[in-house]
């Protein structure tokens, strides 16, 4: 007998989302869909507007990766009316969008996966929450609030909100950062180291109670998209873009004005999000995923050296291109640490207090503009049309969960298959909870 299971919302997710799954005779599966289901025409929404006024209005678009959003807009805006800012304010750029990081990382690890890990995948649904973690580890919630709050008062202190911010403008900055407060940061970041090493610490253990999990569910082939900088390390905030085929093969190193070349869109007629893949293999063959353990495949090294040392050990673990699905857990954390390492740097170097961070003068102009970063969960892009009044007069948005999508329905198609026609889950070796 047939049946279909759906799953309506999907939870712990950052959005709105469904899984469909159809069995046939015997529990064979015979489809999955992850449905998307809903839309809010953002690039509609641009259009029309002075291009000067979209990058406020982008970081609406999510709650979760709003500063990602706006400065991948005022990239855009930039590129389309051929200014640089100086180099100041690009530096502040990126230590904002890398306190961000940290905050949206360690949200992710403690409200998303830790339930689940700590608890136990099986045990009863009211236990695996953040909520059971706080109070069965006080210490640990502890620490994951003092990282969160670290990183979400850093972005408000130079994005002027931590959730919609508003102080990078086309041409620079709105205003400088002070000495004061650069200060008071710099001496938060021993202690957000302290609480990296906890976390990394715990991450190990994790990593080896689950090893079983980590190598046997999930192991799913596809290409993989992320940013790299001219030195071909992981970067977040400016670069080239890589894609790395299955087999570990680089096929594409470009600049992101060339995105339309080498990235295609798909569209199912079940949901209302495109499926995004390397053109040069086609749909199916060429879906790729983006996000952290896809940055860590594309990337030679980190920037940093404590992170550099994660990832090595990360690599002799599970290889390049690691291809695990359950590994986007400890590439999350070797992130996390590039991210913090990269804070103390920036405020360590005497330009992020210059007052040098606008231009004079922002002549609009007709243009054709892309912007490029990474958000969290995978690689943004924003690429603006403009016309001689600097009128925004098309849009094009490709965001972390378009590129995502395609790869997570492949991903959940191979791991109903192993769980409904292989039973692969009752042979698996899991660790004694943490929390019981």
């Amino acid at each position: 007998m047939s049946k279909t299971i759906k799953i309506d919302p999907v939870t712990r997710l950052e959005g709105h989302g469904a899984i469909t799954i159809k069995l046939g005779p015997g529990n064979k599966v015979e489809d999955v869909q992850y449905n998307i289901t809903s839309t809010r025409f953002f690039e509609k929404w641009f259009e029309g507007r002075k291009a000067e006024d979209v990058p406020r209005m982008a970081p609406r678009i999510c709650g979760i990766c709003p500063i990602p959003h706006h400065l991948a807009s005022t990239k855009a805006v930039e590129a389309a009316f051929g200014i640089t800012p100086p180099r100041p304010a690009l530096k502040l750029r990126e230590l904002m969008i890398n306190a961000k990081q940290i905050s949206s990382h360690v949200l992710h690890i403690a409200a998303l996966q830790l339930p689940d890990l700590l608890v136990g995948p099986f045990a009863p649904k009211e236990k695996r929450n953040v909520v059971t973690v706080i109070n069965a580890l006080p210490d640990i919630g502890k620490a994951v609030f003092e990282a969160m709050r670290f990183g979400q008062e850093l972005c408000a202190s130079i994005g002027g909100k931590s959730v919609h911010p508003v102080s990078a403008i086309a041409g620079g900055m709105t205003s400088p950062w002070s000495e004061e407060k650069r200060d008071q940061f710099l001496k938060a970041i021993p202690r957000v180291v302290e609480i990296g090493k906890v976390v990394v610490d715990l991450g190990n253990k994790l990593v080896q109670d689950y090893l079983d999990v980590i190598t046997k569910v999930g192991n799913v082939p596809t290409y993989y998209f992320g940013l790299v900088n001219d030195k071909k390390e992981m970067t977040i905030w400016d670069g080239n873009l890589r894609v790395m085929a299955p087999d570990g093969k680089i096929v594409v190193d470009e600049h992101p004005s060339k995105y339309l070349e080498f990235l295609g869109e798909h569209i199912p007629n079940y949901s209302y999000a495109t499926h995004i893949y390397y053109k040069g293999a086609g749909y199916p063959d060429g879906i790729w995923r983006a996000n952290c353990l896809a940055r860590l495949n594309v990337a030679e090294k980190m920037q940093t050296p404590w992170a550099q040392e994660l990832l090595e050990e990360f690599r002799k673990t599970v290889g390049r291109p690691c291809h695990l699905n359950f590994a986007y857990v400890w590439a999350r954390i070797i992130e996390t640490i590039q991210a913090v390492e990269k804070c103390k740097i920036l405020m360590e170097d005497p330009e992020i207090v210059s007052t040098d961070v606008k231009l004079a003068d922002v002549e609009p102009k007709a243009g054709v503009g892309v912007g490029c970063v990474e958000a969290p969960r995978g690689n943004l892009i924003h690429n603006y049309w403009t016309n001689d009044k600097g009128i925004v007069t098309k849009a094009n948005l490709v965001v972390a969960t378009n590129n995502n999508i395609a790869g997570i329905q492949k991903s959940l198609l191979h791991v109903a298959k192993q769980v409904f026609e292989d039973k692969a889950h009752e042979s698996l070796k899991l660790p004694e909870p943490m929390i019981k």
